[in-house]
């Protein structure tokens, strides 16, 4: 079958690496705490821009946030976060960078507390994925009860740029909920747990 014969969501259609993102990572379960740090940082990064602005950048952001490990974000000086201020590998916005910043020391706090990051987050989804059967795109929620509960959660640990809308695009994106719809290729594979 030819890779434009493929059914997919169709929010992925107008780019290759959209496609890429979508036949390979979205939807997958995550459970690697460096891997759902790096979520985070990108979907705060996307707030009010598109993914695909973010996932085009994604290299340039790995190499501004030292390979998204979090001991190491949490150690960003007032002075390197000026250099990012300059960096064009990145969006350049002051509150967001701020925020990963703060963000990387409330998750290491998080790992401290719970022993991984991984075994908090996916307590909000009693830690399986939920299994969503959305037929059409407009089906699909831009928040639930979930993404609620896990971002209400993250503020009063003092994390910023995670409302509930991106808390929900990072459990939809790390594989906590499977939002792929029934019609694409995806939705099965994913729900089988094939990667």
């Amino acid at each position: 079958m030819k890779n434009s014969e493929i059914k997919r969501c169709g929010w992925c259609l107008n780019d290759p690496l959209y496609m890429e993102y979508h036949d390979k990572e979205w939807g997958v379960p995550v459970h690697g705490d460096q891997k759902l740090f790096e979520f985070l940082i990108l979907e705060g990064a996307q707030a009010g821009l598109s993914w695909l602005t973010i996932l085009k950048r994604r290299r340039g952001y790995e190499k501004a946030f030292a390979g998204f490990d979090p001991e190491k974000v949490a150690r960003f000086t007032p002075k390197k976060i000026e250099g990012l201020l300059q960096d064009p590998g990145i969006i350049r916005n002051k509150l967001k960078i701020n925020a990963a910043v703060t963000n990387a020391r409330a998750f290491l706090d998080i790992q401290e507390e719970f022993g991984s990051f991984d075994r908090y987050a996916w307590r909000f989804v009693e830690g399986r994925p939920i299994q969503n059967g959305w037929q059409s795109p407009d089906q699909v929620p831009a928040t639930s009860k979930e993404s609620d509960a896990f971002s209400k959660d993250l503020k009063q640990r003092g994390f910023k740029f995670t409302g509930s809308t991106i808390i929900y695009a990072h459990m939809q994106a790390t594989g906590m909920v499977n939002d792929h719809l029934t019609s694409c290729f995806r939705h099965r594979q994913v729900m089988e747990g094939q990667a």
